[in-house]
């Protein structure tokens, strides 16, 4: 939490500091028109990316496979067009590497290290501390009834003829 608010702090002061130095070096309107072009390729960018990931999604899911990757790559490109809607320079290019495809496919790899999916006839996700020390839900103990958050549930395997078998129905109607 103490990062969060350290950033909190600093980011609107480093991106104002940037700003006045863009704005002296190419003017003030100028630089309002670039932070602008920013925020509209990045949304255009989002949009595509954004659509790309959810179709992916939507295949796995098909395929009867959990889409784990495409909901990390989902909460990573969230991220990003908030970072790229933020006027400044520096949380532009933040956004923007969470958009682009290898740097996503990575962050999106840190963020897989950190969940635990078990086979068998259950699942669970679970999470260790974040690179700071801190959990991703509330402080190191746990929720308020010291529990470690876990979600359980149950699955059942889908075969390869069943999954023909269901293809072949989806194709008749």
């Amino acid at each position: 939490m103490k990062v969060f608010l350290l950033l909190f702090i600093v980011m609107p002061i480093v991106e104002m500091a940037v700003l006045i130095q863009v704005g002296t070096m190419i003017g003030a309107l100028n630089t309002i028109g670039l932070v602008l072009l920013t925020a509209i390729i990045g949304a255009a960018l989002l949009r595509q990316q954004g659509l790309a990931t959810l179709l992916k999604a939507n295949q796995r899911l098909n395929s009867g496979e959990l889409p784990a990757r495409e909901v990390a790559e989902g909460l990573i490109l969230a991220v990003g067009g908030a970072l790229l809607l933020t006027p400044g320079f520096v949380t532009d290019g933040i956004g923007f590497l969470c958009l682009l495809p290898g740097t996503r496919q990575m962050l999106a790899n840190q963020v897989l290290k950190r969940m635990v999916v078990s086979s068998g006839q259950s699942f669970h996700f679970s999470s260790g501390p974040g690179p700071f020390g801190q959990r991703p839900w509330g402080d190191d103990k746990g929720d308020d009834q010291g529990e470690d958050n876990i979600i359980e549930g149950e699955y059942e395997e889908e075969t390869e003829k069943r999954r023909r078998e269901r293809d072949d129905r989806l194709e008749k109607k």
